[in-house]
């Protein structure tokens, strides 16, 4: 499949691959105001739910087993998120639908009650059990994210501008997910124990699966029942020429700032040289990720994605050499506010991509595999991480930035080998 021109969005309102897109020119939906409304509201509840399962369910396992529980609490964490390999068939289900809605809707509330009920099982059956239920509920993982968000453009509507706003804001609800969902655990914790605060994360969830009933059915739905199949999405995704050098460059990407905020705890600790120092670099970085997104919804990107998105990987590379750098704690604090801004920003860039590059029957599928490649990648570069900053964490950085730059070099070959070879992708 050859490469989109620089305007990949013809004012026919038709994508690259020649389907039916909410191009330049589509008319906004009616209410297209409250619908997004809610939809961000029913993102930020169910990503504030995924943001604090991890910390809710270790903070749980400590309780009822003492520090023992610890390995128990990671072993769920991390089984929670691996169904997310499950992405691209679970995503079949959103496109197959004619009513998205549903799906949604049933994915969230089986996510909540499977959090909830892990929590109340817990010590009472067998770990086998508790870890089955767990299993279960990360399998709605990839439509709490991708899933969602391929829904968004189809919502909004009316022009690029438009799009790529309402895309600033989703991006925002996962920066918002990621600090209240610790945050909700860390309060009811701390008051009234780890088992209410895992319980009111299941409840968020379900609530956000409530709250997409209100969205307009029309907003919500994919391709009209017409799917295609998995094994033609992934060729899809690796055809493209944009949407296969976005998903190398993010998921070469991820390995990096995958483990950044690791590295920010051991670096804190030797310049702030007090035991709060590392946490407070990664709040911050936290804090710069959440403004990012927030600054993309006010002040919406425009221009071809894919080329911007190359850009701002190089950008990131740029902050996570300048937290290597650092002489001291201040330009730290300022060098990881800026990775986290970037970082937020190009995964702004990145949603843009999918949203143009997806053809309508496979959305759900691209948006789906993309971010399960992320995230694994991420996984991958959390455990690496912890290898790394034995040897120091200024050397962990620097070769987390001489990553990211390698990401924006695999890129930019991609584009001129096609480019020689005038053929797909």
């Amino acid at each position: 499949m050859p490469d989109a021109p620089a305007n990949p969005l013809p004012a026919g309102g038709t994508s690259p691959h020649g389907d039916p897109d909410p191009g330049p020119s589509s008319p906004a939906p009616p209410h297209r105001g409250r619908a997004l409304a809610v939809y961000l509201a029913s993102a930020a509840l169910v990503r504030t739910a995924s943001g604090g399962a991890p910390v809710g369910l270790v903070s749980l396992t400590l309780d009822r087993y003492g520090h023992g529980g610890a390995a128990l609490g990671g072993l769920l964490a991390a089984l929670l998120t691996a169904p997310n390999l499950a992405g691209p068939w679970t995503a079949r289900w959103l496109e197959s639908a004619r009513d998205t809605r549903p799906v949604l809707a049933g994915a969230f509330a089986a996510y909540g009650i499977a959090l909830a009920g892990a929590a109340l099982a817990l010590g009472h059956v067998t770990t086998a059990a508790v870890a089955a239920v767990i299993v279960l509920g990360g399998l709605a993982g990839p439509l709490m994210t991708g899933g969602l968000s391929s829904r968004l453009a189809l919502l909004v509507g009316g022009d690029d501008r438009d799009r790529r706003r309402a895309e600033g804001w989703d991006s925002a609800t996962y920066g918002v997910g990621n600090i209240a969902g610790p945050g909700v655990v860390a309060g009811l914790a701390g008051t009234l124990g780890p088992l209410p605060a895992v319980l009111a994360l299941g409840a968020a969830a379900a609530l956000a699966g409530l709250l997409l009933s209100l969205l307009p059915r029309g907003g919500a739905t994919g391709a009209d029942g017409e799917s295609m199949p998995v094994r033609d999405a992934l060729r899809v995704v690796l055809r493209t020429g944009p949407l296969r050098r976005v998903m190398a460059a993010t998921t070469i990407t991820s390995v990096s700032t995958g483990g950044i905020l690791v590295v920010a705890v051991v670096l804190g600790g030797s310049l702030g040289h007090s035991p709060g120092a590392g946490a407070t670099l990664g709040a911050v970085y936290g804090a710069g990720n959440l403004c990012g997104a927030l600054l993309t919804g006010v002040f919406p990107s425009s221009g071809e994605p894919e080329r911007r998105t190359v850009r701002l990987v190089a950008v990131n590379a740029l902050a996570i050499g300048l937290c290597a750098l650092s002489p001291g704690y201040v330009v730290a604090l300022f060098a990881f506010a800026l990775a986290g801004a970037t970082s937020a920003v190009l995964f702004t860039a990145t949603l843009a991509v999918r949203s143009v590059y997806s053809p309508p029957a496979a959305r759900a599928q691209v948006f789906v595999t993309m971010a399960c490649a992320k995230m694994a990648s991420g996984a991958a570069g959390t455990a690496l991480a912890g290898t790394l900053v034995g040897l120091g964490p200024r050397l962990a950085l620097a070769l987390g930035a001489i990553v990211v730059a390698s990401a924006v070099l695999a890129a930019v070959v991609d584009r001129r080998v096609s480019a020689a070879r005038g053929g797909p992708g």
